[in-house]
């Protein structure tokens, strides 16, 4: 099995890509183009696989994806590619526009075309999994669940850019065919994770004695899923699903910010006993401009199709997730120092 993943550097697609090169043993095309957020450290455990190959290259760029698929020859897409973080959204659009919409076009394109002149075979087995987000749902009040066909309405210029995305993907498969599935996630977490969002900012802020900004009062409520458990999710869905239909992806870990915050104090309070209680650093702050209330997630049909269930609760994932930032300085010192220090991002000048 061939499988070209864009965005294999980041931090669902490394641990995709860790899981498709270690556990699946495909041979898998990193296509990356390597933003402040793609990190080849995340793959220095398979970067000398026999079995993963890794191209620098911007999605936009249809010259080299068309390279990329004619030498390749992909069974299998599975789409990562985006900017992601809703905060440098808010006062700096155009990147999001231009990858995740424009790439997505670009690459959708180039899968058609690339697809078209397979043989019967390969045609029908070929599939491209456009990995998207529970934020094109916008936001939910104190109950209900995300469904798959939940209309649409996004609030950021993120998740506005990845609904267009989304929109992209399976127009191209109503259209012309493309064997696309989507999917659609609730809010990751666990190892390797950019430190701008919000558990291992919390995480490396209270290691360095930092505050800790909570938004608001810290009411805003997400479902959380183990990045690994993802990984799994995206290999069962772009290797079972069914062309032209949506598959919801989420951890049934329903929890307010402020408490996944105190959660990650009191973890860190029982490692460093002797610092006292780490809540003590948290700070609210102004909240952020159009800031969702609550997403969750109803997996069934992902669970009762085909078979996946999330196998982290949100406390062992919780644990697990700060223990490896305990152990693993290596990785985050160097963002920490040359790329993203903590500053507060999305923020309007006079607010």
């Amino acid at each position: 099995m061939r499988i070209l993943v864009t965005g294999g550097a980041g931090f669902i697609g490394s641990a995709l890509v860790r899981h498709l090169v270690g556990e699946i043993g495909a041979e898998v095309l990193n296509v990356d183009t390597l933003t402040y957020a793609g990190n080849l450290a995340s793959l220095k455990s398979v970067e000398s696989a026999p079995n993963y190959q890794f191209l620098r290259a911007d999605i936009c760029d249809r010259a080299r994806m068309q390279e990329a698929f004619a030498s390749f020859r992909p069974d299998i897409v599975m789409h990562l590619a985006a900017e992601s973080h809703v905060d440098r959204s808010i006062l700096g659009a155009a990147d999001f526009i231009q990858t995740n919409i424009v790439g997505t076009f670009s690459l959708l394109d180039t899968a058609r075309h690339y697809w078209d002149e397979l043989d019967a075979r390969r045609k029908s087995a070929f599939r491209f999994l456009h990995v998207s987000t529970d934020e094109v749902y916008g936001s939910l009040g104190d109950e209900g669940l995300f469904e798959e066909t939940t209309p649409y309405d996004p609030s950021s210029p993120y998740s506005a850019s990845k609904a267009a995305s989304d929109h992209l993907a399976i127009a191209w498969h109503r259209t012309y065919g493309l064997p696309v599935v989507v999917s659609n996630c609730s809010n990751n977490y666990g190892p390797f994770h950019f430190p701008e969002k919000l558990i291992p900012l919390m995480i490396l802020n209270a290691l360095e004695g930092k505050p800790l900004p909570v938004y608001g009062n810290g009411a805003n409520v997400r479902d959380w899923l183990y990045v690994e458990d993802h990984a799994r999710a995206l290999f069962t869905i772009a290797s079972r699903g069914r062309p032209g239909e949506k598959y919801n992806v989420g951890g049934r870990n329903e929890r307010r910010n402020i408490d996944v915050v105190h959660r990650i104090c009191a973890i860190l309070d029982g490692v460093y006993s002797d610092r006292g209680p780490h809540a003590r650093l948290i700070t609210n702050v102004t909240d952020r401009p159009g800031h969702d209330a609550r997403y969750a997630i109803d997996a069934s049909k992902l669970e009762s199709e085909l078979g996946w269930k999330a196998q982290e609760t949100f406390e062992t994932g919780i644990e697990k997730t700060v223990h490896w930032y305990l152990e693993n300085e290596w990785w985050w010192r160097p963002l920490r120092e040359n790329v993203y220090s903590g500053e507060r991002l999305g923020v309007f000048k006079g607010r």
